[in-house]
């Protein structure tokens, strides 16, 4: 492995795993929320690894970093996301804070890439 500039970056690797937690948060959802919460928790976690994968594939500079600012976006939709489904009582506290803490780790480490 690490034939992909990506998949040298930790930042990548500790998102695709964050990802990951956050589909299994998304597939525990009720149907009824499936479509709405579950799919736009999915799609915002899936942003993460997927725009920083793309940043890397572009020239550098101002091309890249605009990929890693949109991924740091997706990490503060994924936040948002997070209380809105904490608030309907589908989400563990003590989860919520470690989902929490890793994107806060993701942020800061993509706001370096940037740079």
């Amino acid at each position: 492995m690490g034939f992909f500039k990506f998949e040298k970056l930790d930042v990548w690797h500790r998102s695709i795993d964050w990802t990951n937690l956050l589909y299994d948060v998304a597939d525990s959802l009720p149907q009824k929320y499936q479509f709405s919460l579950g799919e736009q928790l999915r799609r915002a976690a899936l942003s993460v690894p997927t725009n920083i994968a793309e940043g890397t594939g572009r020239n550098g500079g101002k091309e890249s970093n605009y990929f890693y600012r949109i991924a740091k976006g997706s990490v503060y939709e994924v936040i948002s996301l997070l209380v809105m489904i904490g608030k309907r009582g589908y989400l563990d506290r003590d989860l919520y804070r470690s989902l929490y803490d890793e994107a806060n780790e993701i942020a800061a480490m993509l706001s370096t890439l940037a740079k």
